[in-house]
């Protein structure tokens, strides 16, 4: 499959970008944690409960939709959130998410 799908990613204070196609990977917590070894990144495996893959949204493709299941309760724990703030296991890899830019917010995984 021709991979059509870009996604910037900022991460130990460098930059990726990561190439995939619509459904190689279920979300974009899955994506970064098979391309950039993050040490304790995604912790509970997409459930949106621990908050170690949280992300700050740098650019955000229109269109690109936010899933926001338990997404705000374990934002609201973590104390270092703002308004870009998200879980990276709630952003879907799909077409809208081609363009997106998103750094690791440190503390996130147990390695940063």
């Amino acid at each position: 499959m021709k991979k059509d799908i870009k996604v910037t990613v900022r991460v130990y204070g460098q930059e990726h970008v990561l190439e995939t196609y619509d459904g190689e990977y279920r979300n974009l917590m899955m994506l970064l944690y098979d391309k950039i070894y993050i040490d304790e990144f995604g912790e509970c495996k997409g459930v949106g409960r621990c908050g170690t893959c949280h992300v700050h949204v740098l650019r955000a493709p229109a269109g690109l939709v936010f899933h926001d299941g338990v997404e705000h309760t374990t934002l609201s724990r973590l104390g270092n959130t703002n308004e870009t703030s998200h879980l990276a296991c709630q952003i879907m890899v799909d077409r809208h998410i081609n363009g997106l830019e998103v750094e690791v917010v440190e503390g996130s995984g147990g390695g940063y």
